[in-house]
């Protein structure tokens, strides 16, 4: 495995690490209707679970409202079951066709719960990285004791892996900040 590998492969690692973040975010509700917010559901569906995207299309025809539209109508109670057994918050209601779920005020004290679990979330991905950049740094370090690479050479690599953790780091940063705000906004 050359340098070049090991920069390429830790590269993707760290991009796996912030989309996680990123997917994380999306679950934590905030006031507004998000259709992400959904993306862990699982619905059983003809006795196996299966995840709610594959059942129904999402719209929001208002800020605070998500309407759940089942492409199978018979599976409508199981989907409506499902989205309440989530712990989501949201109590969906259903007409027979298609599920409203209304999104509820956040008070104060349940937006600090939801950045608290954002900032737990970020801390874990910048954590994920850091365990990228420390086992490219090690498989750097292989390379250079056994003479394969130089001295000057694995520095420079080196200072290109600090480089890639820091902007990952950072973007995991901007997007925690992001969600703060959107969690702040009234």
């Amino acid at each position: 495995m050359s340098l070049d590998d090991i920069i390429r492969d830790a590269r993707r690692r760290m991009d796996q690490a912030v989309e996680k973040v990123s997917e994380d975010f999306a679950a934590i509700r905030t006031g507004r209707a998000n259709p992400a917010i959904l993306n862990r559901v699982l619905v059983d569906y003809y006795g196996s679970p299966t995840p709610l995207q594959q059942l129904a299309n999402f719209s929001v025809p208002e800020p605070r409202i998500l309407i759940v539209n089942p492409f199978d109508k018979s599976a409508v109670n199981a989907i409506e079951k499902a989205i309440r057994d989530a712990d989501l918050g949201l109590n969906p209601a259903n007409d027979g066709g298609i599920i409203r779920c209304v999104f509820p005020e956040l008070t104060e004290e349940r937006r600090r719960d939801y950045i608290k679990m954002a900032k737990t979330a970020a801390e874990d991905g910048k954590v994920a990285v850091r365990n990228v950049r420390r086992s490219a740094r090690d498989a750097m370090q292989k390379l250079e004791t056994e003479g394969e690479v130089g001295k000057d050479e694995h520095e420079r690599y080196t200072k290109q892996l600090e480089e890639l953790t820091a902007k990952h780091v950072n973007q995991i940063d901007k997007n925690l900040e992001g969600k703060e705000q959107e969690l702040l906004e009234v």
